[in-house]
């Protein structure tokens, strides 16, 4: 780029100038040749004769014919790019023919509009050959956009009609330009500018430069209501989707001005006034204005109230003889004497409509007269529910599915065709459609008339989104510490619904490999079947201190399972699985083995000394034979992610058909879903679990063995650690003094946590509730999949024997441990780190001597604390995120209620995998 010509601000009156030079040195000479001598100046004599008063006045003369010549040759000049031939083609200018000016101006005007040529100039009409001179337009190189910030090149280039290699021309320039400043105002910018630029390249080309000055966005600086009397100010701006600037609202735009947002905030005053009985409320006037500065825009509404209106009297009347306007009139949710709400009187014509196609009626016509009494301000209303015929579904429609097949998604209708139209069994359909997953949010199935008036179109259009997910995944989770994960899923396994997954998840404390395959409709029925593989790694761990985790018992679950599922009627399922799994349970050697190498003359095993009974008691192999059932009742709008209806789920495993445990597992769980006050999602859900063991245990020792109890805390219940609610034993190590000879006093238990060891053992009982509120956001924050929420949290375990406990003080001989020799034997020692007299005689040490041995542990006592029913409770919030890198879910919690034992945790995060 070494020259840059900018439009110059009076090019285009010299251009004018010009060409109007140039058109009148052509027509002057013509005119010069045809126009008529002179006449002479008439001589004094002739003058009385003119003045005769009773002779008429002559006709004026008729206008002089314009001079018309022959076309005797036509040369074009000029052109570069196009052939004479093509430039000839655009003029009516033929070799042999007659012109004159009006035809060489038409010629002109004619070679102008083909928008090619920069100049024109038509020469030698005063001879007959034609002389064609043009100027070509150059033909654009390339599109530059400089300046611009806040709107990328690929929001601004669709808006740009240039392209390479097309014809450069003001025209189109001038619109752009126009285009673009329109972009930048719909985002509230309207002190933005653009000026086009052009830089001359050799051989007729040009590179286009838009300069843009995006300038700041213009805000609303103040918004004026005037007129309203029973309404503040602020009171009317909060139904507006438009607010006024304040410094702190950095991350909304509803302070921006925008034009359409303008009419739209009229619409929703209206829609307030109506709804607050003003049914005369019309807005005056809305003007925008700029303040002086040009920055920001001050907004004033005129609006007019009129007076408050209620209902009068409110009637049904229905010519559909399954009707009664009776019945109908006792359904109505307004009475006489209640303030008038027109969107009331709209909800009710919905739902009135609904009950029409709940009774097969798809095109009930329902519509509101109105009784308008301006003396006594009262608006009576009959809602008359016209004749039409009972529906039938003529044909299903189903469009936009590229990958899914048409029966997936007709599997999922709850009517065929020929059935009597149900508006029920559609919004249930289109619950289905939805909770599959595979299509786009808001799925909607329309009703068009059929071929006949009682024949009815049901058509979805779907827009289908990625249904696979390959996951590569590494995050930090303050339960978990590292992790990565690894996955891959296809939930429309080619276009089929079936489901294929496969995953390996590492962790600190937790190893895991599956992979699983799920049939929806086997054999086209309705009826579910799939299995599962697994092999799971888990690292059991306690508490030493606040921070501090040790691994206690390592458990290793390999196994399957198969499952069926058959639906009961519409909303209830039954689902049937079979399992076998098995476990493999071993304990820390290291910390829980009286002799971890090996090395004695016995095996090595484990010490309840320094385990504790509950430890040593889980390890060991087992086989787990179970099959189960599950009862649900599901009316969820979407399984994914729900904003109405409702779940139940009752389920019980029978573990005996076979192998080394036998219990019975049942629990009962239930969610309601409600969308309130626009897009906010509350939630309320309950779940139960009992465990019944059939083997007997002993006094001290619970029949359900530690791996197969429930466990609650984080996340189950926020505000609590892991596994921090529930049945656990604490050991607590001695504090005590000595003097110079060895004796103790002064023995207290620690106070200090970090000291303290807690070991959580589960239950057999639980219970757990939770109330939460989606938080909607903003369109875009909604597309990063952020999702906050407040909640409270409610719950407990318990129900597990108490097992048997340690109490050892200082002094007690269980404290130290025999030291054996290489055969063996114990030894006797004088004091001394090594023994004297190996091994010890048949009456025992020797007088000065003493059994040599060594101690193994501090001294501690065990606490079993936590087992109690009474409820945990806990408040807070948190923020769901479907981030890039997997599920991200952070939660800040405090605990109102716990029970002596239980660790509390303010904040949780997690990232990369859900728990």
């Amino acid at each position: 780029m070494t020259s840059r010509e900018v439009f110059p601000k009076g090019r285009n009156l010299c251009s004018a100038l010009l060409l109007g030079t140039i058109i009148g040195g052509l027509a002057a000479p013509a005119h010069a040749q045809t126009a008529p001598a002179r006449t002479p100046p008439a001589t004094p004599a002739a003058a009385p004769a003119a003045a005769q008063p009773a002779q008429t006045a002559p006709a004026a003369p008729a206008a002089a014919p314009q001079p018309t010549r022959t076309i005797v040759s036509l040369t074009v000049q000029g052109n570069q790019r196009l052939e004479p031939e093509t430039v000839l083609s655009y003029t009516t200018l033929r070799i042999g023919e007659n012109y004159d000016q009006e035809r060489l101006d038409q010629a002109l005007r004619d070679l102008y509009a083909t928008e090619l040529f920069a100049d024109v100039v038509i020469a030698g009409a005063d001879t007959g050959n034609l002389i064609i001179q043009v100027r070509e337009n150059p033909v654009i190189n390339r599109i530059v956009l400089e300046g611009n910030h806040r709107i990328k090149d690929d929001k601004i280039t669709p808006e740009i009609r240039l392209a390479p290699r097309q014809i450069f021309t003001r025209s189109r320039a001038r619109a752009d330009v126009a285009r673009i400043i329109e972009l930048y105002r719909r985002q509230g910018r309207y002190a933005a500018s653009v000026e086009p630029q052009i830089v001359q390249l050799d051989q007729n080309r040009v590179d286009v430069v838009f300069a843009i000055n995006e300038g700041p966005r213009s805000r609303v600086r103040r918004i004026n209501i005037i007129g309203n009397e029973h309404f503040g100010d602020g009171r009317l701006i909060q139904e507006m989707a438009t607010r006024e600037h304040v410094w702190y609202n950095i991350f909304s735009s509803r302070d921006t001005y925008d034009p359409d947002r303008l009419a739209y905030d009229q619409q929703k005053l209206r829609q307030f006034y109506l709804t607050q009985g003003y049914a005369d409320f019309r807005v005056v006037s809305a003007v925008a204005e700029l303040t002086p500065d040009r920055r920001d825009f001050i907004i004033t509404y005129v609006v007019e109230e009129g007076q408050r209106y209620k209902y009068g009297d409110v009637n049904v009347e229905s010519d559909i003889r399954d009707f009664s306007a009776d019945r109908l009139r006792a359904r109505l949710p307004m009475h006489a004497g209640q303030w008038y709400n027109a969107q009331q009187i709209e909800d009710t014509i919905t739902s009135l409509n609904e009950l029409a196609g709940l009774f097969g009626y798809a095109f009930a016509d329902v519509r509101p007269t109105y009784n308008r009494d301006r003396e006594h301000l009262t608006m009576g209303v009959t809602f008359h529910v016209a004749e039409s015929p009972r529906a039938y579904v003529e044909r299903i429609d189903i469009n936009g599915n590229t990958t899914t097949r048409d029966k997936v998604i007709r599997r999922e209708f709850r009517l065929a065709e020929g059935d009597p139209f149900n508006n029920v069994r559609v919004r249930r359909s289109r619950d289905r459609i939805q909770s599959l997953g595979f299509f786009q949010e808001n799925l909607e199935i329309q009703q068009n008339q059929g071929s006949a008036p009682d024949r009815v179109v049901l058509g979805v259009e779907v827009e289908e989104r990625a249904t696979g997910q390959l996951q590569l995944s590494a995050g930090y989770s303050s339960l978990e510490s590292f992790l990565v994960n690894v996955s891959v899923e296809q939930r429309n396994f080619m276009g089929r619904g079936q489901e294929v997954r496969a995953a390996v998840n590492y962790s600190r404390y937790s190893k895991s490999v599956e992979a699983g395959f799920t049939e929806p409709y086997l054999f086209d029925r309705n009826i579910a079947v799939g299995f599962d593989i697994f092999r799971r790694d888990y690292n059991s761990f306690n508490f030493s201190g606040s921070n501090t985790r040790t691994t206690t018992y390592q458990q290793t679950t390999t196994g399957g399972q198969i499952r069926m599922g058959v639906p009961l009627t519409d909303q209830i399922q039954l689902a049937l699985r079979y399992g076998l799994n098995y476990d493999h349970v071993t304990l820390n050697k290291s910390l829980y083995y009286s002799d971890p190498d090996g090395t004695g003359p016995l095996p090595a095993q484990c010490d309840p000394l320094l385990a504790g009974r509950y430890l040593c008691d889980t390890i060991g192999n087992r086989l787990t034979s179970s099959a189960g059932y599950s009862l649900v009742w599901d009316t969820l709008n979407n399984r994914l992610r729900p904003s109405a209806g409702e779940r139940i789920v009752f389920s019980q495993d029978f573990a005996g058909l076979g192998g080394d445990v036998h219990y019975l597992r049942s629990r009962l769980s239930g969610a309601k879903y409600w969308d309130v006050f626009h897009h906010f999602i509350f939630s309320i859900s309950i779940e139960g679990g009992y465990i019944h063991s059939f083997d007997s245990g002993t006094a001290t020792s619970d029949p359900v063995r530690l791996t197969d109890r429930f466990f609650l805390g984080s996340p189950q219940i926020r505000g609590f650690d892991i596994r921090g609610v529930g049945p656990r034993i604490q050991r607590t190590p001695y504090l005590f003094d000595t003097d110079a000879n060895g004796n103790i006093s002064n023995v207290r238990l620690t106070t200090d946590r970090k000291s303290i060891t807690d070991d959580a053992i589960g239950g057999r009982a639980y219970y757990l509730g939770r109330a939460e509120l989606e938080i909607p956001l903003g369109a875009s924050v909604r597309e990063l999949g952020i999702r906050p929420s407040i909640f409270m949290d409610v719950g407990a375990l318990w129900g597990v024997r108490r097992p048997e406990l340690l109490d050892i003080p200082p002094g007690d001989p269980r404290l130290s441990s025999p030291v054996l020799d290489v055969n063996g034997n114990q030894q006797c020692t004088t004091g001394g780190t090594a023994p004297v007299i190996s091994p010890i005689p048949a009456g025992g040490c020797p007088a000065g001597t003493s059994l040599y041995q060594t101690q193994i542990l501090s001294p501690f006592r065990e606490v079993f604390l936590g087992n109690s029913p009474s409820p945990r409770l806990s408040i807070g919030f948190g923020v769901n995120w479907n981030s890039p890198f997997g599920p991200f879910r952070i939660d800040i919690a405090r605990a109102l209620l716990h029970q002596r034992g239980d660790d509390t945790k303010v904040f949780t995060f997690n990232v990369g995998t859900a728990f």
